[in-house]
């Protein structure tokens, strides 16, 4: 079986961009071609051509075009034009591809395409209630009908995508991310900085940092020692035009009087693993989601987890278990999940061990990719 995968990023040092999307992908392919599965990687917006192979699987880049008129037709044109004749030249048997922008509008394939619900601007727009501009929306319905099939991470994204794009009569199955479980360590759970709460993620509004002042707050009047790290890129604020999230976060901070509270800025991977190890208690207060794969990582790496409690995250923590739950705009009940870990040994040793073995039976990357690889012939038998 060939596949190939059109996605605007991946992690490699020829390719000008990568985050969550790319990881996700990376984690896919690395195990796909462990299955024998023959893979190619087609990354769009790139700022040159470029044809690679790397460990036995083949790299295309594709240069970002502009054009005076119509771009947004005639470069996904463009790179129709090219995918095809790879396909015909390469024998690729399927094409997955990402929701994200609709990149796939207007695009015509002679093999099947499977379409990953990483999450489309139409998913966020719906919730976080917030205006979708027409043409984000007409594009991504289009590559949606495009489609002749589709895998969401978490059965909550997949449904609500499934509503807001309508689709009748296409299968949509769940299958989630997976982790190489190999990589993701940590031999001393027991050993952490106490009262240390980190945050893994983009500052941006979506995901619940501007929440974290006020939750923070709570927390220090128990425990005046505690300490908020804050890890991820920033970004522009879409309610108030701000340019910076973080400057947005720093106000309430300073408005509160709070101290405590660092931002790390991004960093390589290695360094934020050691973080996680470090950390007495993750938190992840995010309004919206597919899935949320730091969650994941720091389950395998036995942290004590707080997430928020909406849709997907149920899908992923049991609460009491092997993570606590709380909605991000409750405060108070956010605060306590954190105080509740702070508190004892007993409850953090359980959620600790158990995130782990979560994790081992339902994110395993090697069993994730059997199940990819089912769907995609699944998929190729009804389309003969």
């Amino acid at each position: 079986m060939h596949i190939g995968f059109l996605t605007p990023e991946y992690p490699h040092p020829k390719i000008s961009h990568s985050g969550g999307l790319g990881s996700s992908l990376q984690n896919l392919v690395l195990s796909l071609q462990a299955q024998a599965v023959t893979i190619s990687v087609f990354v769009y917006g790139q700022k040159e051509d470029a044809d690679f192979e790397e460990n036995g699987i083949h790299f295309y880049c594709i240069k970002q075009k502009t054009f005076k008129i119509g771009g947004f037709y005639l470069y996904r044109k463009y790179i129709n034009k090219k995918l095809n004749y790879w396909i015909q030249n390469t024998k690729i048997d399927l094409l997955e591809v990402p929701d994200w922008t609709g990149i796939t509008a207007f695009m015509n394939f002679s093999v099947p395409v499977i379409m990953r619900f990483h999450g489309s601007d139409t998913y966020f727009c719906h919730l976080e209630n917030r205006s979708q501009k027409f043409k984000n929306r007409f594009f991504e319905q289009q590559a949606v009908t495009n489609a002749n099939a589709f895998i969401a991470p978490t059965t909550f994204a997949g449904n609500v995508s499934k509503e807001q794009f309508l689709i009748k009569n296409k299968t949509v199955k769940t299958i989630h991310y997976g982790l190489n479980l190999e990589k993701f360590n940590n031999e001393n759970p027991e050993q952490f900085e106490a009262f240390t709460i980190l945050y893994l993620g983009t500052l941006i509004r979506k995901k619940g940092v501007l929440e974290l002042p006020d939750i923070f707050e709570k927390v220090q009047q128990k425990y005046p020692k505690a300490i908020l790290l804050l890890i991820g890129g920033d970004s522009t604020d879409i309610k108030t035009g701000s340019t910076s999230t973080w400057a947005l976060l720093q106000q309430k901070v300073k408005e509160k009087q709070l101290s405590g509270i660092q931002y790390l800025g991004k960093m390589p991977y290695s360094d934020v693993k050691k973080h996680i190890k470090k950390a007495h208690v993750c938190v992840f207060p995010s309004y919206a989601e597919t899935l949320g794969m730091v969650s994941i990582e720091s389950m395998a790496l036995q942290k004590a987890v707080v997430n928020t409690n909406i849709g997907w995250a149920k899908e992923i923590i049991t609460h009491g278990e092997d993570g606590l739950m709380a909605h991000p705009s409750n405060h108070e009940a956010f605060a306590e999940a954190i105080k509740q870990i702070f508190d004892g040994d007993d409850l953090r040793e359980k959620l600790q061990k158990n995130a782990r073995l979560k994790v081992e039976a339902n994110f395993d990357i090697q069993q994730k990719a059997i199940e990819n690889i089912e769907f995609y012939k699944e998929i190729l038998a009804t389309q003969k």
